[in-house]
């Protein structure tokens, strides 16, 4: 994917439904972690999953765009420094990551890998009526698996931007993945995965296990 990007921060738990699925309690504060710019991929790429990792999970989830740099911003200016949003689908090795999760280890391989970032196509959010007021689904071969909207979410777009930029620096082009609703499952060899958000756009992806 053409797209100047420093980072990915990505948010954990961001729903409490989804908290819940995986026998989490909603968080107090925002949890983070990271993508490197190497697993994006665009519509229409393959999802590369070796066997090898288990089971291989889908997160549909509204991305964020920076589009200047950021550092200790407020909440209420936090939106300004959004030029753009997609759709993100934020692929996870889950059990490297439920393994390394009971032995205090670092899970950034689980989210890391390449490929493991399919993204739509960036629209500019000045499009897009209210962030806060949007449905995302998900499918795979057809079948929904994933419904939610971003007035769910535990922390908004606004309060993550403040959160992030009081620790980190966000660079243009730095991309924001806002967490997932409810839903995720295991995704098999040859599987046709479809994140969308109407109004931001889709990104569909082919699933690869061998």
């Amino acid at each position: 994917m053409n797209l100047r990007c420093s980072k990915i921060v990505c948010i954990g738990q961001n729903y409490p439904a989804h908290a819940r699925e995986l026998n989490f309690a909603p968080p107090p504060r925002p949890v983070l972690f990271l993508k490197p710019p190497s697993s994006l991929i665009a519509d229409g790429d393959v999802i590369e999953a070796p066997l090898e990792l288990g089971r291989v999970d889908h997160e549909v989830e509204l991305a964020l765009i920076m589009g200047k740099r950021a550092r200790n911003v407020s909440e209420e200016d936090a939106l300004s420094y959004i030029s753009m949003v997609a759709v993100f689908n934020d692929i996870t090795a889950r059990d490297i990551q439920s393994e390394a999760r009971s032995s205090g280890q670092p899970w950034a391989l689980s989210k890391g890998l390449d490929t493991f970032a399919p993204m739509s196509a960036p629209v500019p959010r000045s499009s897009v009526m209210d962030i806060h007021q949007l449905e995302l689904e998900l499918r795979v071969n057809g079948e929904v698996c994933q419904r939610g909207h971003t007035g769910d979410m535990l922390f908004s777009p606004e309060q993550l931007i403040s959160y992030i930029t009081a620790y980190m620096t966000l660079e243009e082009g730095d991309i924001i993945a806002t967490g997932t609703p409810e839903g995720v499952s295991g995704l098999n060899d040859g599987d046709i995965v479809e994140a969308s958000i109407p109004g931001v756009g889709k990104v569909t992806n082919r699933v690869r296990r061998v």
